[in-house]
C-alpha cells in the first residue's frame, strides 16, 4: 500500500525547536490502530459478517432462479403443462429471495451500528481528552477552525472506513468468487475469464487514478481548513472588524481562500470525470464479450434463453458493486488520510506530563516558594530570572510592575502551565512536577485579567467552579461577588445566554462572573490576575472588600497594577524585566524611595503607575 503523507507539524515557535515529526505512516499501520478499539465489538462484527454471507448467498440466488423461471416459460405453443402452478412457485420464491436480501442487510446495519457509533465516540473523546492534556503552549498555536475541522473529518472517516470496508468491499469480493466459480462452471472458462479481466484492469485503473488524484484531494482539503480558519476567526473577532471598518477586507481574504478552494475543486471534478469514464468503458466492454458470448452460446444451442438471462442478471449484480467500487477506494484513501490525521492529534506529545508515580498534592496550609526560578517561553528571550520569594500559608503577597514584566507568567508556572527552567516551585514543600496535575489544580483558584466565558447560561459559567452546585451556592457566590441584582434584573436571570466567549456581557460583568466561579470553588490557594482591571472604582472597592474576605485564611497571589488593591499585602513584590527589584511591606516601600514609590506617586497623581524598566 502506498504510503499516506505524513501529518506535518508546525515548528514550535514558543520554545524554538521544531515538534517531532509526524512518522510517515502506511495505510495499513493507520488501520492497525483503529482495529483495538473495534476489538471490543468483535461478536457483533462475527454477527454481522454472517447475515452479509447471508444477503450475498441471497443475491447470487437470484439470477439462477430467474433462469429456471424463463426456461419454465419457454413450453411450445398448445402444450397442456401448466402455466400456473411453477411460475407461481419460482415467483414466489423469487420475492422471498430479494426480501431475505434486504432483511440480511438490515439486520446485518442494525447489529453493526452499535460497534460503528461506539468506536467513532471511542476515538472522538480520547482526542477531546488529549488535547485538553496538551499544554497552553499547542493551544496558543493551534488554529481552532482547522483543528475542529480535522477532528470533525476523522469521525466521520471512522463510519466511512469501517462502512465501506464491512459493508461494500468484503461482499463485493464474496459476490464475485460465486459469480466466477458458478459461471466457470455451469458454462466455459470464458466468462469467468472474461470477467475476472475485466476485475483486475478495473481494479489496476481504479488505483493508479486515484493514487494518482489523491494529492489534487489532500490540496483540496487543506484549503478547505484554511478558508474555515479564516472564517472562524473572523466571526470571533467581529468586533474588531467592526472597530477597524475592515469588513470588506476580512471578505476580501475570505473570497481569496475561496477561490484557491474553487480552483483546487474543480481539478478533483476534472480528475474525477476521467476516472468514472474509464470505470465505465472497462465495465461497458466486458458486458458487451459477455453477453456476445452468451448469445453466441444461445445460437449454437450451448445455452438456453434462461442462462443468458442468468449471465446479464449476474453481470449487473456485479456491475453495480463494481461502478461504485472506484468512489469506495476513493472514499477509503480519503478516510485513511483524514483517520491518520486525527491520530496524529493523539500522537502529539504533552509537554507537560505527570511523572511516574506523581501523588497526589497533600495540603497543609498551601504554603507557596518559588526558588530561583528561571523560566523562557523562548530561549533567545528569557521572562524570569532566578527569581525567589515565599507565600506563608494563609497570607497574601502581591506582585506588581510594568507590563511584560513577567507577573502573570508566575501564575501560568504556579498553575503548571507550562515547566520551568531552573529553579523549583513547592506548595507546602512538595515541587510542582512531583504531584498529579490535577491535584495542583484542585487546590488553586484564578481570577484571571481576560475573562473568557462558555456560551451558555450565567448560572452554567458561575457553576463552573464548582460543578453540580445548588442554585443556592451559585446565587450566593454571586451575591458575594456583587453580580446577583444585576443578574436578577435581567428577563431570564440566571437563565440569560452571555454569547460565545461572553461577548453580550460587559468586561466588568464578566470580571465579576468570573470572580463568583472561581468563591464558588472556594480552594485554598487563590490567584488574582489584575482582578478588578475592567471595574470601576466604586465596584472595585466593594469586590475587594470581597476578594479580602474570600482571601481569609487562605493562600493568595495578587498580580496587581493598581497599588491601591495591595497595601495591605503580607509582601509586595516589585518586578521588573524578570527580576524582583524590590520587596517588602507597603510603607517599607515608599520609604525606600525606589520603583514602587515612583510607580505610587505616579497613580495617587492620576497615572498608571507604569514605570519603563531601567
Amino acid at each position: 500500500m502506498r504510503k499516506s503523507p505524513a501529518l506535518a507539524l508546525p515548528v514550535d515557535t514558543a520554545n524554538g525547536k521544531p515538534h517531532s515529526p509526524q512518522p510517515e505512516r502506511s495505510d495499513w499501520a493507520t488501520v492497525q490502530k483503529l482495529l483495538p478499539y473495534l476489538w471490543r465489538y468483535r461478536w457483533r462484527v462475527g454477527i454481522a459478517l454472517g447475515f452479509m454471507l447471508c444477503a450475498k448467498l441471497a443475491n447470487v440466488g437470484v439470477p439462477l432462479l430467474l433462469k429456471n423461471l424463463v426456461d419454465s416459460l419457454a413450453i411450445k405453443p398448445g402444450s397442456v403443462q401448466s402455466m400456473a402452478v411453477v411460475p407461481l412457485g419460482l415467483l414466489v420464491a423469487y420475492g422471498a429471495l430479494r426480501l431475505s436480501t434486504s432483511l440480511f442487510t438490515e439486520l446485518r446495519e442494525l447489529i453493526f451500528a452499535k460497534a460503528t457509533e461506539g468506536t467513532a465516540r471511542s476515538i472522538s473523546l480520547q482526542v477531546f481528552r488529549h488535547l485538553h492534556d496538551l499544554s497552553l503552549r499547542f493551544h496558543l498555536e493551534r488554529q481552532t477552525g482547522g483543528m475542529t475541522r480535522d477532528i470533525e473529518r476523522g469521525t466521520r472517516a471512522v463510519h466511512s472506513l469501517i462502512s465501506y470496508s464491512l459493508y461494500s468491499i468484503v461482499p463485493t469480493l464474496i459476490e464475485v468468487s460465486l459469480v466466477l466459480g458458478l459461471l466457470a462452471i455451469k458454462f466455459d472458462a470464458w466468462f469467468a475469464w472474461i470477467t475476472l479481466a475485466a476485475l483486475v484492469l478495473y481494479i489496476g485503473f481504479t488505483i493508479t487514478v486515484t493514487e494518482w488524484r489523491t494529492k489534487f484531494r489532500k490540496q483540496l482539503n487543506e484549503l478547505d481548513s484554511v478558508a474555515h480558519s479564516k472564517a472562524i476567526d473572523s466571526l470571533l473577532n467581529f468586533e474588531t472588524v467592526k472597530y477597524f471598518n475592515n469588513e470588506d477586507f476580512e471578505a476580501r481574504r475570505y473570497d481569496e481562500s475561496l477561490e484557491k478552494l474553487r480552483r483546487a475543486q474543480l481539478k478533483a471534478q476534472s480528475t474525477l470525470s476521467l476516472l468514472n469514464t474509464g470505470q465505465q468503458l472497462i465495465i461497458a466492454s466486458a458486458l458487451v464479450l459477455m453477453l456476445w458470448r452468451a448469445t453466441e452460446g444461445v445460437v449454437a444451442g450451448r445455452m438456453s434463453l434462461g442462462d443468458l438471462v442468468m449471465v446479464n442478471a449476474f453481470m449487473i449484480q456485479l456491475y453495480i458493486p463494481l461502478n461504485f467500487l472506484g468512489v469506495i477506494y476513493r472514499e477509503i484513501k480519503q478516510s485513511l488520510t483524514d483517520l491518520d490525521k486525527m491520530f496524529g492529534l493523539l500522537e502529539r506529545e504533552r509537554e507537560i506530563a505527570d511523572v511516574p508515580g506523581a501523588k497526589t498534592l497533600q495540603l497543609q496550609g498551601a504554603a507557596v516558594s518559588f526558588e530561583h526560578v528561571s523560566f523562557a517561553y523562548d530561549p533567545a528571550r528569557p521572562i524570569l530570572h532566578d527569581v525567589s520569594f515565599e507565600i506563608p500559608a494563609g497570607k497574601k503577597v502581591a506582585v506588581v510592575g510594568p507590563s511584560g514584566s513577567g507577573k502573570s507568567t508566575l501564575a501560568r508556572l504556579l498553575f503548571r502551565f507550562y515547566d520551568i527552567d531552573a529553579g523549583a516551585i513547592r506548595i507546602d514543600g512538595q515541587e510542582l512536577r512531583s504531584v498529579t496535575q490535577s491535584s495542583l489544580r484542585r487546590a488553586i483558584g484564578i481570577v484571571p485579567q481576560d475573562t473568557v466565558l462558555f456560551n451558555d447560561t450565567v448560572a452554567y459559567n458561575i457553576a463552573y467552579g464548582q460543578p453540580g452546585a445548588s442554585q443556592a451556592q451559585v446565587e450566593a457566590a454571586a451575591r458575594a461577588a456583587h453580580i446577583h441584582n444585576f443578574i436578577a434584573a435581567t428577563p431570564k436571570g440566571y437563565d440569560t445566554m452571555v454569547g460565545e466567549r461572553g461577548l453580550k456581557l460587559s468586561g466588568g460583568e464578566k470580571q465579576r462572573v468570573a470572580i463568583a466561579r472561581t468563591l464558588l470553588k472556594n480552594p485554598p490557594l487563590m490567584i488574582f490576575d489584575e482582578a478588578t482591571s475592567a471595574l470601576d472604582s466604586s465596584n472595585e472597592r466593594a469586590i475587594q472588600a470581597e476578594l479580602d474576605a474570600a482571601g481569609q485564611n487562605k493562600t493568595v497571589l495578587v498580580i496587581a497594577h493598581r497599588l491601591s488593591t495591595v497595601v495591605d499585602a503580607h509582601e509586595i513584590l516589585v518586578l521588573e524585566a524578570g527580576r524582583i527589584v524590590e520587596r517588602g511591606h507597603h510603607d517599607a516601600l515608599l520609604a525606600q524611595q525606589g520603583v514602587y514609590a515612583r510607580m505610587w506617586r505616579m497613580q495617587q497623581s492620576g497615572g498608571d503607575g507604569e514605570v519603563a524598566p531601567a
